[in-house]
């Protein structure tokens, strides 16, 4: 196929390096784009290209805003922005927005540490993250970290960096009702939105 067909070759080999889809769905979604009728196709394209460009990280919490608009919630008067949950990735905010339980901030760490795979503490976004605390005007840390060893590894650090500010801020966790090992983009709005009302002190 590579000789007969370079250029699909190259089209499946580019989703096979996209994160999430199987490899088994590759052929199907090359084959779904290939069928795709030109004003669709067209718009898809247009659609992504300036998402990608008008699309950037909030310099507060490190969720995806527009560039022309305010982060949707750091910027949100009706959202509570003494309470931050720091989640890993922008998935779990999603997660955890979908329940409808939680009317706080968030903060995107952007991943775990794992040193296995070289991502350490100056790796995410950890020094954001104590800058809005040293500022003092956050109550309560709900430390929404997936139930992994890299996730408990991270808690154990965050606790770490704040040290005698824990005296200051209350700091929770996830209910352990989330199955450990599990993360919270897999998860049923239902056990999702109990996981983060009934939060634990740590």
């Amino acid at each position: 196929m590579n000789e007969q067909l370079p250029r699909l070759h190259e089209l499946i080999r580019l989703l096979q390096q996209v994160p999430y889809l199987a490899s088994r769905n590759v052929y199907r979604v090359a084959q779904h784009f290939l069928e795709m009728p030109v004003e669709r196709r067209q718009k898809f394209i247009t659609v992504l290209e300036d998402t990608c460009r008008e699309t950037t990280k909030c310099v507060t919490c490190c969720a995806w805003k527009e560039k022309s608009l305010a982060c949707g919630w750091c910027n949100v008067a009706q959202r509570d922005q003494n309470m931050v949950c720091v989640v890993e990735t922008w998935h779990d905010l999603c997660a955890i927005e979908r329940t409808g339980n939680y009317r706080g901030v968030f903060h995107i760490l952007g991943g775990t540490i794992c040193p296995l795979d070289g991502i350490g503490p100056e790796d995410l976004s950890l020094d954001l993250l104590m800058e809005r605390i040293n500022r003092g005007n956050i109550k309560e840390l709900i430390l929404a970290m997936n139930q992994t060893l890299e996730g408990e590894t991270t808690t154990a650090c965050i606790l770490r960096m704040l040290g005698s500010k824990r005296t200051l801020i209350t700091v929770s966790c996830l209910s352990r009702g989330v199955p450990v090992g599990s993360s919270l983009d897999s998860m049923d709005r239902l056990t999702v939105g109990k996981a983060i009302s009934e939060r634990r002190p740590l």
